[in-house]
């Protein structure tokens, strides 16, 4: 049975418990003892199945990027969709700041983030003279805006709504895209992000946990008089805490629950149909879904795109509230939602994605045309802004506030 070496004395990112990694076994996790988060991965012995399957996802996703995704005949007219074709109708139709927030996270981060996550594990792998552990940290910076797979189920409730307006086809590039997704997704499954941090030098003598900083990143642990410089393994700049952490998250919460109202109240696209305008929101949307008998994707966009940001909102001010009155109460429970929210929040993405795909494909002149409204405006600085809160929020600081020490 393969093993994880042990003996690397880590400080949780989460909590700030300073702990020795355990050795662990192939089917095992190593857990947080305070927090629960999973500090290990089980052993797998080397990164070429993630290496490979991160490189069938970028092979497959470039004809995903320069084939059709969606194919729609409607009154003997046919539109094709790639993916930039979202991008420059909002572009042409006014709203480039949602073209430019389309184009990041479906087209440039991903990407780059395959980009960087094959030169990393092939650097391994060739042991290569390169600053892996800083393109790591890079790519774990972009993972949570890389959304091709929030943009795949945002195309599959575009191709629901087409089907009132004529006769659609799924393209070759929506085929590559769905494949590319499930090659990223079990790249994930199988992905251990300890086991190449351990595979990278830090440089650095073994610390003993007393007067220590803890990198946020890599949670290499160093001597405390190293704060402000740089980690040696990352490249990250080491700090105690994150700075302003609470300031910060608390003026994003605002804004957030400020711009809630009119994302969910606005109208986020309109549908001109033979000179008649359908202004519709994303209830509405949702409403349209279930009267065409499709529970699941209703119940998935109403989740994603309306409880998910509340949820988000409510939670950090929770966090916020808690931590202000250094309460101990429920810290490892807050601890893990903590993690939720910052795991599930890109998943708010779908109905602008499903917009995008709209505005490229319906444009049959007076009889059809789809265009983006204010409240979708709105929205994505909703999505954007609460998971910048999460992001900039520092669990830890939950643990010092009830007075956990590390």
């Amino acid at each position: 049975m393969s093993r994880r070496p042990s003996g690397e004395l880590i400080g949780c990112s989460d909590c700030g418990l300073v702990q020795l990694l355990p050795e662990v076994a192939s089917d095992a996790i190593a857990e947080c003892a305070r927090c629960g988060r999973g500090l290990a991965r089980p052993a797998r012995g080397n990164v070429d199945p993630a290496l490979a399957l991160l490189v069938a996802a970028l092979l497959l996703l470039l004809p995903a990027a320069f084939s059709p995704l969606m194919v729609i005949t409607s009154f003997g007219v046919r539109r094709q969709d790639w993916l930039p074709s979202g991008v420059e109708a909002m572009w042409n139709d006014g709203f480039g700041s949602l073209a430019t927030v389309v184009f990041l996270f479906s087209i440039a981060i991903p990407f780059l983030y395959l980009g960087l996550m094959i030169s990393v594990l092939l650097g391994i792998r060739l042991r290569a003279a390169m600053p892996l552990g800083r393109l790591f940290r890079w790519a774990g910076r972009l993972r949570p805006w890389m959304m091709i797979e929030v943009y795949l189920i945002g195309g599959c409730v575009a191709y629901t709504r087409l089907q009132d307006i004529g006769t659609v086809e799924v393209g070759v590039g929506g085929w590559c895209l769905v494949g590319a997704t499930l090659a990223m997704l079990l790249a994930g499954i199988g992905f251990d992000e300890r086991a190449v941090w351990e595979a990278l030098p830090s440089r650095v003598a073994p610390h003993s946990g007393r007067q220590s900083v803890s990198c946020g990143i890599c949670e290499l642990l160093l001597d405390a008089r190293q704060e402000h410089s740089g980690c040696p393994r990352c490249g990250a700049t080491l700090r105690r805490r994150k700075p302003q952490a609470m300031r910060r998250t608390l003026a994003l919460v605002i804004a957030g629950f400020l711009l809630y109202l009119p994302a969910n109240l606005l109208p986020v696209l309109a549908i001109e149909r033979f000179g008649r305008e359908d202004p519709n929101t994303i209830l509405g949307g949702v409403g349209e879904l279930i009267e065409s008998g499709l529970w699941p994707l209703a119940v998935i966009v109403f989740t994603a795109s309306v409880m998910v940001p509340l949820i988000k909102l409510f939670g950090l001010s929770l966090m916020l509230i808690l931590t202000r009155l250094h309460s101990p109460r429920w810290l490892r429970g807050r601890t893990r939602l903590y993690r939720a929210i910052d795991l599930i929040g890109r998943w708010s993405n779908i109905d602008l994605f499903m917009i995008s795909i709209l505005v490229a494909l319906v444009q049959f002149g007076t009889l059809t045309t789809v265009r983006p409204e204010p409240g979708a405006l709105a929205f994505a600085a909703v999505v954007v802004i609460t998971m910048l809160a999460s992001r900039s929020f520092d669990a830890r600081l939950m643990w010092d506030a009830a007075g956990e020490r590390p």
